[in-house]
């Protein structure tokens, strides 16, 4: 057996080593055979489950503090002091009204969502985000004592949501001070009328109805008034902290306690008539301290501060706090509702088409709705009729009118449209909107991300601005508003393609509005990527992820077109909230927004080459989608992202990772039945980022040096290889070859040949029966191979192109990762090994031992533990349990039950579960984010 150090650095060296190997014989594979040295040191107890879990426990550290440094990179500098001087220098002499302009108009919207990306437990969050917000070195800090994992409940995602919106908040009044210190001394005759608005925020955690169904309608409005509640006893701590005594403090109070009190109204299981009748009544019915409008504290703040009697700090304090006000409302910010498209066609055809004969995509489907549109008379509505609505998208616009009527009357609400291709569909929510009486305030936005919405979108803009009551609808709002998604997008056409024809997208959204002369209007697009690399966040810098959503060239489109720009993105579940996790963190983010300002750009740019030079970089585009579109239709690369099922993950959110129709089984499974965040995730953990940077070298083939060229002379282009860059400097194709190796039957047949590890055999023989038929081996091999043809080609392109930016550290990071690899690999053949090697037992519930090795093979560990603790219990009854009065002899044995196979096969199998899990972790904070 080969000697080496059963150490990180030991193992790191081996691994360097087994690389050099790979000259000699190109199909050497050094991932796996490092699991192999790990996996005859821990099968002949050289190597214990103990000193594993030390090894796991130290990479686990070092990934956390990788994370730590990647995030203080991001939005580096940290200290607040030096992030004031930034804003301080960022304010150069202006006149007033342009300073007026740039900020009494929002830079971006962050929205705050809940996708399931919770990897990281409270106590890591906590010691990451310590150890990024400051500019001491990062060590073993970031590493805190292992913690439970919490139940991730929407509860507490949206707790998580409200303390990373607090943060935020604090930092944006900070900044807001300071813009209005700077124009205070700046003009002085001027300053108090300056209303500043540089960033809003929003919510759609417990508001999210697409692909759930766990949401109840009073769960929502729950919500909604703890966020009231919330955000009145903020904006009383402020106003307390610039006066102790000030007479609107009394009124601030009182709204909050009444707030608190209907929210534990709207907390309890209002399903019974009755319950819900009284939580109803309580809330509707007139009271002194139902705030539904802070307009009147608005005006009496600003009154206030420019007041003669007002120093110049209380002023600056005041008007401070009416800003807050002014962007919040009464609530942590503004919410967004969604629906998925079907549901609003369900609800439609119960008013137009109840034989669900209709075509809602025709002409005549169009015709109906203006028709109905045009004579529809309000409705009102109560909590009854919300109770007893059946349909999830009437019920969404129903909650919509009455946190609208009790709650909050002034903040807009957005209702989001999952999957909407059609622009019948949008002028089925404008009905809704208008029937309950709510048009003015709701903002139905289309959500574009599968191949045909981005596909056919330009087409469904040209036709949706075109309404007349649409447009009538859009100046009522003041907005059009739009969704583009890098989640769906980027799995189904690939993150680069997606990124793209989502830009397209933006342009064709431009020429619509001044096309259809709505420039009077402004455009809202809402993009909801995520941290990752693999859902739209650009990973190389704060500007590179601020411009890679909605690029210069799109937001050139704008400004000439003369349309006011609202860009908004999304800060998603547990790695996007920490950017916002500490105080410093959260000025420092929005302290790089205000720097970058999505909303703005310098409209007479020379134009990007990249948009000049059509010829190539259509085709260059064009290429990588249909490379995507082959992966994706492939049942090698399908069969290898669904080989484990979905064991290789941890449970990272409330919302199922699965759809929650699918029934099929794992060897089955389809990719559309995998959410966009674990197909991601998958990727990541097999070792190879397949949506991130396959095809770009195929689309170079035959042209490397033109496309060569034109990414390197295009910022575009530039951005699109960093983003190439931070990707494959994570994957290894080695990898995904190595996890397929696991199920080879001639490997389990080898290994103990020869006799080196005798003790194996009677379970090597038994795996390498079993594993026969087994398809998984030739489905990586195959997809290994395909990922190297690319591969070449994409190397041959990069080495044409200087790095602008080359890791000091990449080849340390690579090794560690491999580490991880090799140690979760020699665990996995550790669990195949136990599991084969438990003694066989009689069928019962249907399910046979080889049900049980499957379960083990496809991951699906919690349910082979439960049928083997079934199959072999060590607690059972006892004669003394039981008052009987006739003696017993038997049973005459000790009564031990099982334990041996507990202790010998369960616990181990269990335990190296668990220590897997752990290494899927690590690798996630490598590659910086969840999926």
């Amino acid at each position: 057996m080969t000697d080496f150090s059963a150490t990180i650095q030991g193992l790191k060296d081996r691994l360097q080593e087994l690389h050099l190997k790979t000259r000699e014989t190109p199909l050497f594979n050094p991932v796996f055979q490092l699991s192999l040295d790990v996996s005859r040191k821990l099968e002949s107890g050289e190597l214990s489950l103990d000193a594993v879990e030390q090894l796991v426990a130290e990479l686990e550290c070092d990934a956390l503090q990788s994370r730590a440094r990647r995030l203080r990179r991001l939005v580096s500098p940290v200290a607040p002091c030096a992030n004031m001087v930034v804003l301080a220098a960022h304010d150069a002499a202006e006149d007033f009204e342009a300073y007026r302009a740039r900020w009494e108009q929002p830079g971006m919207h962050a929205v705050f969502t809940a996708h399931p990306t919770f990897l990281l437990t409270p106590a890591q969050t906590d010691a990451v985000a310590r150890s990024a917000s400051s500019d001491d070195q990062i060590a073993r800090q970031a590493c805190p004592a292992p913690g439970d994992r919490p139940d991730i409940t929407l509860a507490y995602e949206h707790g998580r949501a409200m303390q990373a919106i607090s943060h935020a908040q604090d930092a944006r009044d900070r900044i807001v001070g300071q813009a209005l210190s700077t124009a205070q001394k700046g003009w002085p005759d001027k300053w108090t009328s300056l209303a500043p608005l540089p960033i809003r925020f929003a919510s759609w955690v417990g508001y999210d109805m697409d692909g759930r169904t766990d949401i109840k309608w009073f769960d929502s409005i729950g919500f909604r008034l703890s966020e009231k509640a919330q955000r009145l006893d903020r904006y009383a701590a402020s106003l307390e902290a610039i006066d102790t005594g000030h007479p609107l403090l009394e009124k601030l109070r009182g709204a909050a306690q009444y707030a608190h009190a209907r929210t534990e109204d709207f907390r309890s299981d209002l399903t019974q008539p009755a319950a819900l009748s009284a939580a109803a009544n309580r809330l509707t019915q007139d009271d002194p301290h139902k705030l539904l409008s802070l307009a009147p504290l608005i005006a009496a703040l600003e009154e206030e501060a420019a007041g003669a009697a007002a120093s110049i700090e209380r002023a600056i304090a005041l008007k401070t706090l009416a800003a807050a006000v002014r962007a919040d409302g009464l609530g942590m910010g503004w919410v967004h509702f969604r629906v998925n498209s079907s549901q609003l066609h369900n609800a439609i055809r119960r008013r137009i088409d109840p034989d669900n004969t209709l075509d809602l995509g025709s002409k005549g489907a169009m015709a109906t709705l203006r028709e109905l549109l045009e004579t529809v008379t309000p409705l009102r509505s109560n909590f009854a009729a919300l109770a007893i609505e059946s349909s999830t998208a009437i019920r969404q616009f129903l909650v919509m009118a009455q946190i609208l009527h009790h709650v909050d009357g002034d903040a807009p609400i957005r209702m989001l449209i999952a999957e909407c291709e059609q622009p019948s569909t949008i002028l089925a929510a404008l009905y809704f909107s208008r029937l309950f009486g709510i048009e003015d305030k709701v903002d139905v936005s289309p959500l574009f991300e599968t191949e045909s919405a981005l596909e056919h979108g330009g087409r469904f803009l040209d036709a949706l601005l075109a309404e007349p009551v649409y447009q009538a609808y859009a100046r009522t709002r003041g907005r059009v508003a739009i969704q583009t998604g890098f989640s769906d997008a980027g799995r189904f056409v690939g993150q680069i393609p997606a990124s793209l024809a989502i830009e397209r997208l933006q342009g064709r959204l431009a020429d619509a509005m001044r096309k259809n002369r709505l420039q009077d209007v402004a455009a809202l697009i809402f993009n909801t990527h995520g941290e990752s690399m693999g859902r739209g966040a650009h990973p190389e810098s704060f500007t590179d992820r601020l411009a890679w959503p909605i690029s210069p060239w799109a937001r050139r489109r704008f400004k000439r077109a003369g349309i006011r720009l609202e860009p908004e993105v999304s800060f998603q579940g547990g790695d996007g909230y920490l950017f916002f996790a500490t105080p410093e963190l959260a000025l420092a983010t929005l302290t790089r927004i205000t720097e970058n300002r999505p909303s703005d750009t310098d409209q007479d740019a020379p134009t990007d080459s990249f948009y000049r030079r059509t010829d190539l970089s259509l085709d260059f585009y064009r290429a990588i989608r249909s490379h995507q579109r082959g992966h994706l239709e492939s049942k090698t690369y399908a069969r290898a992202i669904t080989a484990f099922g979905l064991g290789l993950l941890n449970e990272t959110g409330s919302r199922k990772s699965r759809r929650q129709s699918d029934l099929s089984a794992d060897r089955d499974m389809n990719l559309r039945q995998i959410r966009a965040i674990p197909h991601n995730a998958i990727l990541q953990q097999l070792g190879y980022p397949v949506n991130v940077i396959a095809g770009v070298g195929s689309a170079a083939d035959g042209n490397y040096e033109d496309v060569a060229e034109l990414l390197q002379d295009s910022e575009r282009g530039r951005q699109l290889v960093r983003l190439l860059r931070a990707a494959n400097a994570l994957a290894s194709i080695k990898t995904v070859a190595a996890f397929g190796e696991l199920f080879n039957s001639a490997y389990w047949a080898s290994r103990p040949y020869r006799g080196m590890e005798g003790h194996l055999s009677d379970a090597c023989e038994a795996l390498a029966e079993y594993l026969t038929k087994d398809d998984r081996t030739g489905v990586f091999r195959r997809l290994a191979s395909r990922l190297r043809v690319d591969a070449l080609k994409l190397h041959r392109l990069l080495d044409l192109i200087p790095d602008e930016s080359p890791l000091p550290d990449r080849e340390d990071t690579r090794r560690t990762i491999g580490v991880l690899q090799s140690l979760r690999l020699a665990l996995l053949q550790h669990m195949f090994l136990k599991a084969v090697s438990i003694p066989a037992f009689s069928r019962a519930n249907d399910i046979s031992r080889d049900d049980v090795l499957e379960m083990v093979f496809t991951l699906r560990i919690d349910e082979a533990l439960a049928q083997l603790r079934r199959a072999y219990p060590t607690s059972f009854p006892q004669l003394d349990d039981f008052d009987v009065k006739e003696p017993s002899d038997y049973p005459d044995g000790t009564g031990e039950g099982y334990t041996a196979i507990q202790r010998d096969y369960i616990d181990p199998l269990e335990r190296s579960y668990k220590l897997a899990l752990q290494i899927t972790t690590a690798i996630a904070n490598e590659f910086g984010a969840h999926g």
